[in-house]
């Protein structure tokens, strides 16, 4: 059905709702003007009628075409019929489950039937007050248990009055099944009275042309037993006929005894299928069964039943035996399988008789045409039913449709219909969780809801099978929300569930979450680096030791010219000179570029310090919570609404300030409790004292040998005054020249 767009005449009201401008439904106005409204101003378009927090019975009444959804035609088209039977128009915002009678609307063509109906209601409940509420509807059965009719076409033995009548109503029910009254007692409809008269009366007609049993009572048993040993008993004499043809094949036609053979060694009586197989008598040649010889044990019941009935007087079966006794009961057999009216065959042919000699079948139909007459009746107490479910839940349906003011509400007592329950985990109460309705489309869309969820299977010993659940986790760290942790779930009706996270979808959940981020990944690569270096060198090392193990010692020291093991080469001190060498100069060059970083940090204020340190977390930390506050700001819900079959038509967003309500994490007081397990020990004041100390003597240390004279504190010792310096390299000069001028002499 297309949306038809009037010309726009109400003055709509509008708040900002979850951030954003949205249209306010607050008043019965509003919801008489809803066809006014225009889509695209609808936060919502459809949404399922199954799975949500909201009676299943109050949206298939407001499913007014019946394809599993609620759409916006659906809305308008409820909003009209509720507008139309009630005088006061602000009831429909109360979302109260009952009505005074006197509220409902009796000039307008279905308000009168509610009325009526309503008032019919309490009557045969037996209530008083003007008052009907849900209460008095939703137990159907207690409406019509007091009533003879109740409009559904089946009447019931409460029906009527007349012994007799009742009694045909109990057979009818007893022989055809019956369909259960409005009432909630089973009874019969115009078709199952029809029925049940044929049956009588083609069961009368069938025993009236009875055939005699050629066996007295013994014929259906003697019957059933040959028709089983019937294909057995023809199988043999063709293997007699076949033997008399060629008697060198006996062997052959009769019981196998590498047959019997090959299950000799186990249970015999788990191998009967087997053994049925075998002739039922011993092949000889002769086409005729000997009657006080024995037969084949799978057959020996059959078989004796039978004989003794029919073959008392024989001492030999032939082929012609056996076929007469197939002729005997062949008429009788096909009586049997004529039998008509059955389903009546347990009453007995004496009750059968009596009922179609009383005859009360128009009195039964003049029964249900009676209360058939009481059909809209009926359907008008349906329509009481269906006026307080939908005057109970619509005005909730339009909060989380026209808008979703319930789910951004700072009432924690109002949830959203898609919030299904509460998840306990990590010392956090996750109360933004939805039931999952489709896996595979949950996969698709979760990373772009822009939040940190947790996807949990949720067992309980109170309902079978498992409940999928996502929970958003808007507070705290990511802690221990790992696959494979448990937790518990409540559902909204207090229901305890065991839960476990199966997937994990990683996304900001603050932004000082985000600000350790990037050092949680790089000490995660490098936990992984170094365990995957162990292993890979462990790997390595049982590899070569393995080798070695394995291999046969036969290395030998090559021989010289001489034929003697040749002399180990020796040591040279040049190469390892260079090559310590090498090392001294990295150390230095390291040493060098430190002791440079040292110098131009110490030449820095404490101020210029504390600037520096700042300036290098945020480089680090910097773009993370730039990227999270990014992914913050777009945390939108409607792609998991969308996921389990809504039309989203506007933008959800969890905005920062309104995610930190979503969670709720634990709250200890603030309390100075001593912990029994703490490790004894120095106070941590004398640690502080002694940390103290050890540093005063390093810096001590570090300034008597002159090694801070590059921050410009300089050695008080004289050795490293700068005129003694300058006596020591002339002092130094002195002896050089000495020493030149003795070499040239």
């Amino acid at each position: 059905m297309a949306i038809i767009n009037k010309e726009k005449k109400y003055r709509w009201e509008f708040a900002n709702i979850g951030g954003a401008s949205r249209v306010k439904i607050s008043t019965g106005e509003d919801i008489a003007h809803l066809d006014e409204l225009d889509p695209k101003m609808w936060t919502v378009l459809s949404c399922p009628v199954k799975g949500l927090e909201i009676d299943e019975k109050s949206l298939s009444y407001m499913d007014t075409d019946a394809d599993g959804k609620i759409r916006v035609n659906d809305v308008i088209a409820t909003s009209k019929w509720l507008c139309a039977v009630v005088k006061d128009l602000n009831v429909l915002t109360a979302g109260q489950d009952s009505i005074s009678l006197d509220a409902i609307d009796q000039e307008n063509v279905d308000g009168k039937k509610i009325y009526a109906a309503a008032k019919q209601i309490l009557e045969n409940l037996g209530k008083d007050g003007g008052v009907i509420s849900l209460a008095d509807t939703k137990d159907i059965a207690a409406i019509f248990a007091k009533t003879r009719f109740n409009g559904d076409g089946i009447i019931t033995e409460a029906s009527s009055d007349d012994a007799d009548v009742k009694a045909v109503i109990a057979a009818a029910v007893a022989a055809m099944g019956g369909v259960a009254d409005r009432s909630g007692a089973m009874g019969v409809n115009a078709e199952m009275i029809e029925n049940f008269y044929k049956a009588l009366a083609d069961y009368v007609a069938w025993t009236e042309t009875a055939v005699e049993a050629p066996f007295a009572d013994k014929t259906d048993a003697v019957i059933a037993a040959y028709n089983a040993l019937d294909a057995k008993v023809k199988d043999f004499f063709m293997r007699s006929k076949l033997a008399a043809f060629s008697p060198e094949s006996v062997a052959s036609l009769d019981v196998q005894t590498a047959g019997i053979q090959a299950i000799s060694a186990e249970n015999l009586t788990g191998k009967m299928d087997e053994i049925a197989a075998y002739p039922i008598a011993r092949v000889t040649g002769k086409a005729e069964i000997d009657l006080s010889g024995p037969v084949n044990p799978a057959w020996a019941a059959q078989f004796e039943l039978v004989k003794s009935v029919a073959f008392a007087d024989k001492k030999k079966l032939t082929e012609a035996d056996w076929s007469a006794v197939g002729a005997a009961f062949a008429a009788y057999t096909a009586w049997k399988g004529a039998k008509a009216g059955a389903a009546v065959e347990a009453l007995g042919l004496e009750a059968v008789k009596k009922f179609l000699a009383e005859d009360k079948k128009a009195a039964l139909l003049e029964l249900v045409a009676q209360d058939a007459a009481l059909a809209e009746e009926a359907a008008n107490i349906e329509m009481v039913d269906k006026f307080l479910y939908v005057l109970c839940d619509f005005y909730r349906l339009l909060r989380n449709f026209v808008t979703l003011s319930d789910f951004y509400t700072k009432d924690k007592g109002v949830s959203a219909i898609f919030q299904s329950g509460c998840l306990i985990i990590d010392q956090r109460e996750c109360r933004f969780c939805m039931q999952v309705a489709d896996a595979a489309k949950h996969n698709a869309s979760a990373a772009a809801s822009g939040m940190f969820l947790v996807y949990c299977d949720c067992t309980t010993k109170s309902k079978p099978g498992k409940l999928a659940i996502v929970a958003a986790v808007t507070v705290g760290e990511i802690g221990d929300l790992v696959v494979g942790k448990n937790a518990i779930y409540y559902d909204n009706t207090g229901l305890e569930w065991d839960a476990v996270i199966t997937k994990v979808v990683d996304n900001p959940i603050s932004i000082a979450q985000s600000f350790w981020s990037p050092y949680r990944r790089m000490a995660t690569a490098i936990e992984n680096l170094i365990n995957k270096s162990a292993a890979d060198k462990d790997a390595k090392m049982m590899a070569n030791a393995t080798a070695k193990i394995n291999a046969a010692p036969t290395a030998v020291p090559a021989a010289g010219a001489d034929g003697k093991p040749a002399a180990t080469p020796p040591f040279d001190i040049a190469k390892f000179a260079g090559i310590f060498a090498a090392i001294g100069m990295a150390v230095g060059m390291i040493g060098t570029a430190l002791a440079a970083l040292a110098k131009g940090i110490f030449a820095l204020a404490w101020w210029q310090l504390i600037l520096a340190l700042v300036g290098v977390l945020l480089l680090i930390s910097g773009p993370a919570m730039v990227l999270a506050w990014l992914k913050l700001r777009r945390r939108n819900i409607a792609p998991l609404l969308n996921a389990n079959g809504w039309a989203v038509n506007a933008a959800s967003k969890i905005s920062i300030p309104f995610g930190e309500t979503l969670t709720d994490s634990a709250k200890f007081p603030k309390m100075k409790l001593k912990d029994p397990f703490a490790k004894t020990g120095l106070a941590p004041w004398k640690k502080w004292a002694i940390a103290l100390a050890a540093l005063v003597v390093v810096a001590g240390g570090l300034w008597m040998s002159n090694l801070l004279s590059w921050a410009g504190l300089q050695s008080p010792l004289p050795r490293y005054n700068a005129v003694e310096a300058i006596e020591e390299v002339v002092e130094c000069t002195d002896s050089l020249a000495t020493v030149d001028t003795l070499l040239a002499e």
